[in-house]
């Protein structure tokens, strides 16, 4: 079996150029060596400086524990000092230095092959933060090496801008660990909030709301449509961040006076079908990388089917528990969805499309019924009984440890003590009364109390082995209920839909309700909170690329006639007709020039790739761009662009360098 730390062959995504151009590519490539030079000497330097040096915890002058409890984690090992020295080294803060501490150690041992990867110049210091923020702090060791090489197989020879790598890590990471992105979403949607902080320029201020993807991404195209309905002014010289910053302000500050009309907006959903039938799938609002569930209960919002809740998920159902491991086909299907909600200020446009199977929710919810033996596989109803008490136990336990640190009282130690006598300063007594005096002698002085404050001493100690045998046995005990719970919704039907290779097993995986849901969902026709029919996707199981885009009535019709599926057929003219014009956004998405990650504007024009009308209005010869890189195909000299049928594009520069994008996976 091939070793998951072994790395990739990585190399630079493009040559190098000739002239000015090539000492940039150098210096840049030097730039990433001596970052990550850099990164090893610091955490060489740091194992010089252990924190064992430093007064532990309880001791006067410690670290408070607060402090501590704040402290990353990489960085617990280390001196507190350690900071302070690299600061003078480098004329840098001591938060700076703590930075680049932590990231250094984090590189050093928790993503070395990143480390490899940026000293080879493969890739530079931007394209660690994405990895840095959500891959290096995934627990399970060969799960976060596993992943970090397949993120850098996946980087090798192309041309990915941080922005692109970080989109792949986020997708990766909640496909892979879709319990902790879970868990890390709902701490995040408790945190939503608008806030407001200076700008640069004096008098000016920037206003932050955080809100989840899909708020966000409806809120930004809601002021956009509103500032396309202002009434049109020669003399109106405002830009159009102007005008949506204006109706900002006239909806929440001024919201009887506005007479700004009710807009419709567009949102682009993408999803496998795995999520629609309950599963944890990676989605797209817009874009962005959104989890399943968010998904599900947006689509549930507009379109009033119920699709399938993390609580249902580890229901029994009447589909068979075993499944085909494989499929003949060579495609797999997903749904698309286009959905439309009309208030007075937003409505909603979703698609949905497929990359693959999808899981659902974990942690599913275990009673004190006998049947309940069965859901913990081995784990049986005392045990877990057992184990409510003990965790109990343990946040008793601990709530009380961390009341007596905030109190200080592991802080208190008297004050100095200056005595003549020869022999050591008094020690603390046991707490209580006094014990009697006895008469005068040896054992009144302080070899008693030091004979006291031993035992003292040895009783902590005991007490403080018994308290860490508890708390490793109910640790032990909670691993043992967690791998049980992950082991029963592994088999319940989302779990079954996770794992399935292929779109037909993911239907016959699901329970009874996800498909009632999304049949619901498919024989839609519109109107209500859906602008349009949803829509079929059909992808190469192996790449997700998209090879045509129909709907429940084009697939019976294909169905009946015992014809195949498709793209559409050419378009007589320039302007694609709808169904050519959908299929090709839908391919696309986004602009496909090397790096960019802009949406294809909507009403904006696609592209041939050989002028038309020497070049026909196909699939095969259009492409998407955003408008600056559409600009550019038509206006920078020296620049070539070929599309190949299949959507692959290549893009050669004027100093001969080449780049390749694909269409991205459905």
């Amino acid at each position: 079996m091939e070793d998951v730390l072994t790395a990739p062959a990585l190399a630079p995504p493009v040559g190098m150029a000739s002239g000015p151009l090539g000492a940039v590519q150098a210096a840049a490539r030097e730039i990433a060596r001596q970052t990550a030079v850099q990164a090893r000497a610091v955490a060489a330097f740091a194992a010089t400086r252990p924190a064992s040096a430093d007064r532990a915890q309880g001791e006067p002058g410690a670290m408070s524990p607060e402090r501590w409890a704040r402290r990353a984690g990489m960085l617990r090992p280390v001196s507190e000092w350690a900071a302070q020295e690299l600061a003078v080294a480098l004329s840098i803060s001591t938060e700076a230095a703590e930075s680049l501490l932590e990231r250094s150690l984090t590189l050093v041992h928790r993503l070395p092959l990143v480390l490899d990867a940026l000293e080879d110049g493969a890739i530079h210091p931007g394209h660690l933060w994405c990895l840095l923020e959500h891959v290096a702090p995934i627990a399970d060791d060969a799960l976060r090496a596993s992943l970090e090489r397949d993120l850098l197989a996946w980087m090798a020879g192309r041309v990915a801008t941080p922005a692109q790598v970080g989109d792949k890590v986020r997708r990766e990471v909640l496909k892979r660990d879709a319990r902790s992105a879970a868990d890390r979403l709902a701490r995040a949607i408790r945190q939503r909030g608008v806030s407001a902080r200076p700008d640069r320029v004096e008098g000016m201020s920037v206003v932050t709301a955080l809100l989840t993807a899909p708020e966000a991404a409806a809120l930004v195209a809601a002021l956009d449509a509103y500032a396309d309905a202002l009434p049109a002014d020669p003399g109106d010289a405002r830009s159009r961040g102007e005008k949506m910053a204006d109706c900002l302000l006239d909806l929440v500050l001024r919201p009887g006076e506005s007479d700004l009309p009710p807009v419709q907006v567009a949102l682009s959903v993408v999803a496998p079908l795995g999520a629609l039938l309950g599963g944890d799938q990676p989605c797209e609002v817009e874009g962005l990388v959104v989890p399943a569930e968010m998904v599900r209960a947006l689509l549930a919002a507009l379109t009033g089917h119920p699709f399938a809740a993390a609580s249902d998920t580890a229901a029994s159902d009447t589909a068979a528990s075993d499944t085909a491991a494989s499929d003949t086909a060579a495609t797999s299907t997903a749904t698309t969805s286009t959905a439309t909600t009309s208030t007075a200020t937003t409505s909603t446009d979703t698609a949905t499309t497929s990359t693959g199977s999808g899981g659902g929710g974990r942690g599913a919810a275990v009673d004190g019924s006998p049947a309940s033996d069965e859901v913990l596989l081995g784990v049986t109803a005392a045990e877990a009984a057992r184990y409510e008490a003990e965790a109990g136990e343990l946040a008793a336990w601990w709530a009380e440890v961390e009341r007596r640190v905030l109190a200080g009282e592991f802080d208190a130690e008297p004050p100095p003590q200056f005595v003549d006598e020869d022999g050591p300063p008094d020690l603390p007594t046991r707490p209580g009364p006094a014990p009697p005096l006895g008469p005068a002698g040896p054992a009144d002085g302080w070899w008693a109390r030091a004979d006291r404050a031993v035992e003292l001493a040895g009783d902590a100690v005991l007490t403080a082995r018994q308290e860490l045998s508890r708390a490793r046995r109910l640790v032990t005990t909670a691993a043992r209920a967690d791998a049980a719970d992950e082991a029963a919704w592994a088999n319940s039907p989302a779990g079954r839909v996770t794992t399935a290779p292929d779109a037909l097993t993911a239907l016959t995986a699901a329970t009874d309700h996800a498909r009632a849901a999304l049949t619901g969902l498919l024989a839609a026709t519109g109107g209500g909170g859906l602008a349009d029919r949803p829509r079929l996707v059909l992808t190469d199981a192996l790449t997700g690329a998209l090879l045509t885009l129909t709907d429940l009535p084009g697939l019976r019709r294909a169905a009946a006639q015992g014809g195949g599926l498709g793209p559409p057929g050419p378009t007589d003219g320039y302007r694609p007709g709808a169904a050519l014009d959908r299929h090709v956004r839908t391919r696309d998405r986004r602009c496909r020039f090397p790096g960019c990650r802009r949406r294809v504007p909507r009403g904006g024009d696609l592209d041939h790739a050989v002028p038309w009308p020497t070049g026909p209005t196909t699939a095969a010869n259009l492409v998407g761009y955003c408008t600056g890189h559409h600009r550019g195909k038509h206006q920078a000299s020296g620049w070539r662009h070929t599309l190949a049928p299949d959507g692959a594009l290549t893009v050669t520069t004027p100093t001969g360098l080449t780049a390749a994008t694909t269409p991205p996976p459905c």
